[in-house]
Parts: structure tokens; C-alpha cells; sequence
């Protein structure tokens, strides 16, 4: 969702948004019981909605564990174990693993229920509507859609138009990023290696609004190499997807499908972790 210069993401905010439902209609319907058993309505929602969260990301780590190792033993981050510790808490990175999540907040939810007689009914419609909420609203909004790629004419580096929707029928990872971008400057690295390793997966990159020269000078000066390097002048592509934000990825399949569309920066961990649903 883009509001001026900011943009957010849709799916979170629905479930926030899913989660206050079902805390307000849980303490409507506790309100003819006593106050201890409303205040422990809430804290069960709380705590499952916290667990819940925890849980999502602890399991995401759990199966991208083999990259953080590698960054801890130094392959990929010069930083160390605190650089590897900052990558596992950085939740920005959409790195999440939700059935994980889900299973703790109904475990949390159902032995609130045991515990506590009273809040059972309560929880179950809260839970129920927030859960009916944000599978209603994120399916009209379209959250859950892959539409196609968009269809745009970029320009190579060596000067012929490209199609990107047209590209081989492969997988594809597709970058927006620019030179004055530093959380683009900073990811930059990790898809660079990406495309090294991933040869059957297409990495493009492309760069929003800046001359040729401009960009050839910037790839010039960097200790890595990128390939499928392509112009967007007019930013196309960010005007077709609905965001100005950079850096933007777009995860892309076989069919042309856009599976994801991630804006801020990935870390190794999290990009692999994306990677591997394209196998």
C-alpha cells in the first residue's frame, strides 16, 4: 500500500487489523462476565498473537539456518556473529514462516480455553471473525493473486530494447534498485552471489531513472559482477507494480507469474529462502 512516499505491506497491516477484531469482539462478548476473566481474554489474544509472531520468524531461521551459518562462519558476512545475530532479528526482510506461526497462536488460544472456562466461547468467535476478516479482505484486495509480469520495454546497457516479460521461460528475480539507494547499495552483494550460485534461476536488475553512464560507472567501482543489468528511465516497472519504493524484488516463476513482491532489503538468509520455493 503506497501512501506518498511510504510505502507499507498490505498483508501485515490486514492481520493487524484481523487481530483487533478479535480482541474487540472477544471483550464484547466478556463484557456480562467478571473483569478478571475479560483481562485474561486479552492477554490470551496477546500472548497468542505474540507467540505466534515469534514462532513464524523462529521457524523461517529454522529452515534458512544453513545461510546464517554460513554468514556466521564468515562466507558471506564480515561482520561476524553480531552481523548474524542483526540478519536473524531483522524482520523486515519478510522472512517468516507462517504455518509455524498459525499452530503456536492456536496452541496458545486452546490452552487460554483450558485454562480459563470462561474465555472459550469468547476466543473462538474473536479468533474466528479476525481469521474470516483477513481472508475475506486480503482475497478482494487481491494479496493472494499472481498476476502476470508486466509487460515493459526496458533497455540493455549495450543499447537493444528488451522485453522483460518475454524473457526465457525460467525462473526470474527481478531487482529495482538505483546507486543513490543505500539499503539497495547494501543487498546488492548478497544478489550478486545469488546469481553466481542460482544459474538456472534469471536475475535481472533494473535500474530505475539513471543514465547509462551513470550506471556504468557505478558497476565499474564494485568488487562483484552483476549480469542482465537493464534500464528503466521512466520507471516503468515500479508504475506498473503500484510502488516507487526501492529496493523493490519480484519473485517471479517459470510461467511468468509474480509470486512475491518484496520492497526493502534482503539478507542472504532471506533470499534463499525465496529461491527455493522456485525449484
Amino acid at each position: 500500500m503506497q501512501l506518498g512516499p511510504l510505502a507499507l505491506p498490505l498483508n501485515p497491516l490486514l492481520m493487524l487489523l484481523g487481530w483487533w477484531i478479535a480482541s474487540w469482539l472477544s471483550d464484547r462478548v466478556l463484557r456480562p462476565y467478571p473483569v478478571s476473566a475479560r483481562r485474561q481474554g486479552a492477554r490470551t489474544l496477546l500472548l497468542a498473537a505474540g507467540i505466534g509472531l515469534v514462532a513464524s520468524r523462529a521457524g523461517f531461521v529454522a529452515l534458512a539456518w544453513p545461510a546464517y551459518a554460513q554468514s556466521l562462519a564468515g562466507g558471506s558476512s564480515p561482520g561476524g556473529w553480531i552481523d548474524t545475530l542483526l540478519q536473524i532479528v531483522q524482520i523486515r526482510d519478510g522472512g517468516w514462516l507462517p504455518e509455524a506461526g498459525l499452530a503456536a497462536a492456536v496452541g496458545v488460544l486452546l490452552a487460554g480455553g483450558w485454562r480459563y472456562p470462561l474465555t472459550r466461547r469468547p476466543l473462538a468467535l474473536g479468533a474466528s471473525a479476525g481469521l474470516a476478516f483477513w481472508a475475506m479482505v486480503s482475497t478482494v484486495l487481491g494479496v493472494h493473486e499472481r498476476p502476470n509480469l508486466p509487460a515493459v520495454t526496458l533497455v540493455s546497457l549495450q543499447g537493444p530494447h528488451v522485453q522483460l516479460h518475454q524473457q526465457p521461460g525460467a525462473p526470474m528475480v527481478v531487482n529495482l534498485w538505483a546507486s543513490w539507494c543505500p539499503p539497495c547499495v547494501t543487498e546488492m552483494p548478497v544478489f550478486a552471489q545469488a546469481q553466481q550460485r542460482h544459474t538456472g534461476i534469471r536475475f535481472v536488475f533494473v535500474n530505475q531513472g539513471e543514465s547509462p553512464e551513470k550506471v556504468q560507472q557505478w558497476l565499474g567501482r564494485q568488487p562483484y559482477r552483476l549480469d542482465n543489468v537493464l534500464l528503466d528511465p521512466r520507471q516503468q516497472v515500479g508504475e506498473a507494480i503500484g510502488s516507487s519504493a526501492l529496493p523493490t524484488t519480484l519473485i517471479i516463476d517459470a510461467q511468468g507469474r509474480m509470486l512475491e513482491r518484496h520492497i526493502g532489503p534482503l539478507t542472504a538468509a532471506s533470499l534463499e529462502g525465496r529461491l527455493r520455493g522456485l525449484y
